[in-house]
């Protein structure tokens, strides 16, 4: 497993962006569907999936959202973050082979609070906006 970022919050700058990228498989699919209890048929039945306006399986729109967790806590700020909220706007469907770019950059900081705005997004490889919101997130002192 990888080591979690470790920022001084004065380290920290507004502007500053992290970004990494996910492949969405059927086995992530699966294993998604397992831990959130999610077997929509539109999700995990390819013949009832090909019948819909999609033609094909749609992976969960919350399979990519949870890659905003890996985001805040390993990434931006890391191993301090403590995450309060998260906006999120779904844009865009996602499907089996998709590669995603999963990104933040920090939009706001306030010194008093130890709180970090964090502008996140998710995006395909093709450039299409899947997924975007907004994380509000303490700074944890050690």
């Amino acid at each position: 497993m990888d080591r979690a970022q470790c920022l001084k919050f004065d380290e920290i700058k507004i502007g500053d962006k992290k970004e990494f990228e996910v492949a969405i498989t059927p086995k992530l699919i699966d294993k998604f569907a397992e831990l959130s209890g999610d077997f929509s048929p539109l999700h995990m039945d390819k013949k009832f999936a090909e019948k819909t306006k999609f033609g094909k399986r749609v992976a969960h729109g919350f399979l990519a959202a949870s890659f905003l967790s890996q985001l805040v806590g390993m990434h931006l700020p890391g191993e301090r973050a403590l995450y309060l909220s998260q906006t999120l706007k779904f844009r865009a469907p996602i499907f089996e082979k998709d590669i995603l770019k999963i990104s933040g950059e920090v939009i706001g900081k306030s010194e008093a609070l130890k709180l970090l705005t964090i502008k996140t997004a998710i995006a395909k490889s093709t450039g299409k906006t899947v997924l975007e919101g907004e994380a509000k997130v303490s700074y944890l002192e050690g």
